[in-house]
């Protein structure tokens, strides 16, 4: 997750990172978890564990919980279109679910944060479609997850 946020750094709000975190909780459900703080503490070690960091301690669990909601099972034609879907979703309202910890520790007030989400909303709706075009890698990367655990139990 975070090899691949650097490696896409120069795209703004375009990364793999939400796919890698659907993918991971589908597979592995609430062990998800695990590689999710690993990427949210690297991320801190890397920036600076100041002020933009606080709410990656739960901005990306928001996503991880959406995830563990989706019926395990689901038929195979629908399961990539709500993956994307969920996704998308996470990225239309990450500067929403991230501006209430913003909001407190530079002390707006209810209406500056609202202005706040709104100057943000472009970046957005960018990292929507991002999501939305990354997530087709979604199922695929199911796959390879499964087939990897397949064959490391079997050595």
């Amino acid at each position: 997750m975070f090899a691949s946020d650097i490696a896409m750094e120069a795209l703004p709000n375009i990364h793999l990172v939400g796919t890698f975190i659907v993918a991971a909780t589908v597979v592995y459900r609430a062990k998800a978890l695990y590689p999710l703080y690993v990427y949210v503490f690297l991320n801190g070690i890397y920036g600076g564990f100041s002020m933009w960091w606080i709410p990656y301690l739960y901005v990306w669990t928001v996503l991880w919980g959406m995830t563990m909601l989706l019926p395990k099972r689901m038929p195979k034609w629908l399961a990539p279109i709500v993956y994307c879907t969920v996704s998308a979703l996470h990225g239309i309202m990450f500067g929403t679910i991230y501006a209430p910890a913003q909001a407190l520790l530079m002390g707006f007030s209810f209406e500056q944060m609202l202005a706040w989400i709104g100057a943000g909303f472009y970046f957005d709706v960018t990292h929507a479609i991002g999501n939305i075009c990354l997530g087709v890698l979604i199922v695929p990367m199911i796959h390879t997850i499964r087939l990897a655990d397949r064959v490391g139990k079997k050595r």
